[in-house]
């Protein structure tokens, strides 16, 4: 799949088929995310694989929006380390990079994926602290649920010219 054709026709997907995804496509998943750009290139981030049904089931009493994790086979949670930052509160745009290549990754590979936000809302940051023993260095950033998708959405129109402005307001 063409880079812009994968931008232009992927759609946050909340239903999932019942199948496993390969340890290979996981990686790829990561790699994705690892080669998105970054704030002098600090890389600050981490990620927790989630592949365990009685995680994924308990996940969206963190994060009440990420109830698609009952019938994912697999979601990642990408977090943020202060040990890796240059430039402090720049991996809020580092991190957004790595989930929105994890997205197209996850799409260019047929599978369906959606963000669930966790940062900045403090009860799911701390949830996800304590379900996977972060320690405070680490903040959960997002969670993507992934699989096989089940649903099928349209592509969404969103260009809107009058939100365009050339050299100034």
């Amino acid at each position: 799949m063409q880079a812009l054709e994968a931008i232009k026709t992927r759609r946050s997907i909340r239903k999932f088929k019942p199948q496993e995804i390969s340890k290979e496509i996981q990686r790829e998943l990561l790699e994705a995310a690892m080669l998105a750009p970054s704030a002098g290139n600090e890389q600050p981030w981490q990620f927790v694989v989630i592949d365990e049904r009685k995680i994924l089931e308990q996940i969206p009493q963190i994060c009440p929006t990420a109830s698609m994790c009952r019938q994912s086979p697999l979601a990642i949670l990408v977090c943020s380390d202060r040990n890796l930052e240059k430039y402090p509160d720049f991996w809020v745009q580092d991190c957004s990079a790595a989930t929105q290549n994890i997205l197209l990754a996850a799409h260019a590979l047929g599978l369906g994926a959606v963000w669930a936000g966790v940062y900045p809302m403090k009860e799911r940051v701390e949830g996800f602290r304590k379900m996977f023993l972060l320690s405070e260095e680490i903040t959960p950033f997002a969670l993507i649920a992934l699989g096989y998708p089940d649903e099928e959405p349209v592509p969404a129109r969103r260009f809107r010219e009058e939100r365009i402005h050339y050299n100034r307001w």
